[in-house]
């Protein structure tokens, strides 16, 4: 007991005697510096005393698939920062191949009664992968917040880019260049936002089959597609993540092809360092900030007791062109 009141008095900056006061339940103690004891418990990893129990954390899960794609950190430091100033306090737990599950992730996070739970890029982006652990939450009434693809049966509030506007703006930037053949790098075939990008891009022209390849979200798996694409006489790569797009200017060049004077390539994010990437990736850029103070704001209504629609609220792309897109060349 002694180790646990200096580990925590540690952890809040405060005195052993106050904690002491916050666990046996004595008045004298604010309401935020109670806040901050039993959320340092949390993190510590200590059980709460037993009259304490049923109320839940300060904590809120951040699930994220991976940190590699620079999109996912960027959108951990706005949500984690939106969050802070709610005093609520992220907890954040990152996928890895063969490691800790997704559905691992939120056993752990209803272990320590989160207040929520915010995922962007999960396995609600799959069709055909397994939800029974969103059923679990949705059971037990934990405030949810999706990030980029929604599950309808569950009645979960979301915010996700607007994928249809996304490929608009990428595929008439091309199409102003006089780019004729534009083929499409996406994700697997259950990923929903690949589904609505290419549902897009059929809606605004021709598109053979042969010009989609699908890829896994990785440079290696954007150069493997979009290899694929340039042998097909593709001149204009739209990708669904900037890894994807990175991929495919090194196809491009391991091909002896120029980017962007024979092979234009689109990237989709906009995360961070694609202006410094050579040439300068053309990409449609995620409102991050935007999206990410809107999860967290629907998060905390929810967890305040107030009712949110569950419908996804769609956010606006911005095109930025930069170096790897030019003019179609003459055939």
């Amino acid at each position: 007991m002694t180790r646990r009141l200096a580990e925590v008095a540690k952890k809040v900056g405060v005195s052993e005697a106050t904690v002491s006061r916050v666990l046996n339940g004595k008045p004298g103690v604010s309401e935020t510096t109670r806040q901050a004891v039993l959320s340092a418990l949390d993190v510590l990893g200590y059980e709460r005393p037993t009259q304490l129990r049923g109320e839940r954390a300060r904590l809120v899960g951040l699930v994220l698939p991976e940190l590699q794609n620079p999109i996912f950190p960027a959108f951990a430091e706005v949500i984690g920062g939106a969050l802070a100033q709610l005093s609520l306090t992220p907890v954040l737990c990152t996928q890895t191949r063969g490691g800790v599950s997704e559905a691992d992730y939120v056993a752990l996070l209803l272990q320590q009664q989160v207040s929520g739970v915010v995922f962007a890029g999960g396995l609600y982006a799959q069709a055909d992968a397994p939800h029974d652990h969103y059923r679990l939450l949705a059971d037990r009434n934990i405030p949810v917040v999706l990030v980029n693809a929604s599950i309808a049966d569950l009645g979960f509030p979301g915010v996700s880019c607007d994928d249809t506007v996304a490929v608009e703006q990428a595929w008439r930037h091309l199409a102003s260049l006089g780019h004729e053949r534009i083929g499409l790098v996406l994700g697997p075939d259950d990923h929903v936002p690949s589904a609505r990008k290419l549902a897009a891009a059929r809606a605004l022209g021709e598109l053979p089959d042969e010009h989609v390849a699908r890829a896994m979200f990785s440079i290696e798996g954007g150069h493997a597609a979009a290899s694929r694409l340039i042998d097909r006489g593709v001149t204009g790569i739209i990708c669904a993540s900037d890894p994807l797009a990175l991929g495919a200017v090194r196809a491009a060049r391991r091909k002896g092809l120029q980017v962007p004077a024979q092979v234009s390539v689109v990237g989709y994010d906009d995360s961070a360092f694609m202006n410094c990437t050579e040439p300068p990736l053309t990409t449609v850029r995620q409102p991050i900030e935007a999206m990410g103070r809107a999860a967290v704001e629907l998060l905390n209504t929810q967890i305040g007791g107030g009712s949110v629609t569950p419908e996804e609220l769609l956010f606006e792309p911005e095109l930025v062109v930069r170096g790897s897109t030019a003019q179609a060349p003459r055939s």
